[in-house]
């Protein structure tokens, strides 16, 4: 790599960092005209803002309005190179997810964050939204091809609706080829293994390692 090839991309990974969304896309310009891998700008440059900036939320030096505005800035930035990747390299993903708010709450900023660090990470996102029935988590990643459901709340009362998600999927034997993972304020550990959530992720950092990991595991593989 030229030592200008590294300055663009460092620049560009600032520039994600910083919130600058003209910048973003000025650089992703650039890198256009200097005949840049359009994918190492995408990964070395865009990717690498963003999770400079998950980081800072982990430390708590970056707060939600910070990761979001740094979202915008990189979604800026992909809509300049995604066009220019070669044919079929925007497909190649590390799989399918789904995700939602359980029917009953209509809190999702948490659920925000998962999705956009997933998309960084390489994953394709089926975002439900919020208050969403178990059966329509059941259709839309059968639907879908998914690999993996993943579950929010952030009420106890509405902690149930994600046990029942998971007995619609044994009714349909669907268990070996779509995983669930399960998080919100809250969930825990013991209450994943309690209704034989296959993960669970305290934070949106986690959540990607935990659907990396569950895309690794092997079919019949489930968290004891």
């Amino acid at each position: 790599m030229s030592q200008e090839e590294s300055s663009l991309l460092s620049r560009l990974s600032d520039a994600v960092l910083a919130m600058d969304e003209a910048e973003t896309v000025r650089l992703a310009q650039e890198l256009l005209v200097q005949r840049i891998d359009p994918g190492r700008g995408i990964e070395a440059g865009l990717v690498d803002g963003m999770r400079r900036a998950g980081d800072l939320f982990e430390r708590e030096e970056y707060f939600i309005p910070e990761l979001l505005i740094c979202s915008d800035a990189m979604y800026a930035g992909l809509r300049v190179l995604q066009p220019h990747l070669p044919s079929g390299a925007a497909e190649r993903k590390k799989g399918i997810v789904v995700i939602g708010v359980v029917e009953g709450d209509t809190h999702d900023i948490g659920k925000n964050l998962v999705r956009i660090m997933l998309e960084t990470a390489g994953f394709e996102v089926v975002d439900l939204g919020r208050d969403v029935p178990p059966a329509t988590f059941v259709e839309r990643a059968e639907s879908a091809g998914a690999h993996i459901i993943g579950l929010s709340t952030l009420m106890t009362t509405t902690m149930g609706a994600m046990s029942e998600v998971i007995r619609r999927l044994d009714e349909r034997q669907a268990r070996s080829r779509i995983k669930v993972m399960v998080g919100g304020g809250p969930v825990s550990q013991q209450f994943a293994n309690r209704i034989g959530a296959d993960g669970y992720a305290a934070n949106a950092s986690g959540a990607v390692a935990v659907a990396t990991r569950l895309r690794q595991a092997p079919a019949e593989s489930r968290v004891p």
